[in-house]
């Protein structure tokens, strides 16, 4: 199950990003296209980071697989126990990985999360350790503005990206969701079920830009035999 980050380190992670934006100084024009470029890529990491937790296999004969399976309520005291006891034998990254593959028969689960819930494992494994190398960069030497603006962008793209991916599963969203659809900044629920009906395209939950790529890559590494369906379910 994913957890929020713990305080201080969602704190932490606000002020490297204040300090980061500090550095970049005055905006200019070079920010727009570098805020662009780095959206794309937010996007394009988005769809990898989805394609490989799709099809990276849980680790088998612990018995993750009933926990998937399981028919009766989710909130029973049974499920609750069985789930803690496999937890147990598994390391936060496998709990993520398995949470990739059991948002796929639900779906409106990753919707109904808090807020800090979804971009909890994201701050922990990736955005503060991004975030605060780039302040470390910042002052170890000189680096253009529009590049670290550029790296902010990109560092708050793959944040928010399981936040962006659970708009996608529900209709609740605040106006800005909805404004930056409308706008093309953000990819619409209709783009994402093209995903959920095959589990074998447009991995990406951002914008949906990189797509084409992404579906390159996807059927590329399965030719190789880098990916294959087993891993799409717990055995």
């Amino acid at each position: 199950m994913m957890k929020a980050a713990p305080w201080w380190a969602t704190a932490l992670f606000a002020l490297s990003l204040a300090a980061n934006l500090w550095f970049a100084g005055v905006p200019d024009w070079r920010w727009i296209p570098a805020g662009f470029a780095a959206w794309y890529l937010a996007d394009l990491l988005s769809g990898l980071t989805h394609m490989y937790m799709d099809y990276r296999p849980c680790t088998s004969g612990i018995g993750l697989d009933r926990v998937f399976h399981y028919e009766g309520s989710r909130e029973s005291e049974e499920y609750i126990a069985l789930r803690d006891a496999v937890w147990a034998k598994i390391s936060p990254f496998e709990r993520l990985v398995y949470d990739f593959k059991n948002h796929h028969p639900r779906p409106e689960a990753l919707g109904r999360r808090p807020f800090l819930v979804q971009i909890g494992s994201t701050i922990i494994f990736a955005a503060l350790p991004a975030s605060i190398l780039l302040n470390l960069i910042c002052l170890a030497r000189a680096v253009p503005g529009w590049l670290i603006a550029g790296m902010v962008v990109l560092i708050v793209g793959g944040t928010l990206a399981q936040y962006f991916h659970g708009t996608l599963h529900r209709d609740d969203n605040p106006w800005i969701v909805h404004a930056m659809r409308k706008a093309g900044l953000l990819m619409t629920p209709q783009a994402h079920a093209l995903h959920h009906a095959t589990l074998r395209r447009d991995f990406a939950t951002n914008t949906g830009w990189s797509n084409a790529l992404v579906n390159a890559i996807f059927h590329f590494a399965t030719r190789r035999k880098w990916l294959d369906e087993t891993g799409l379910e717990p055995r």
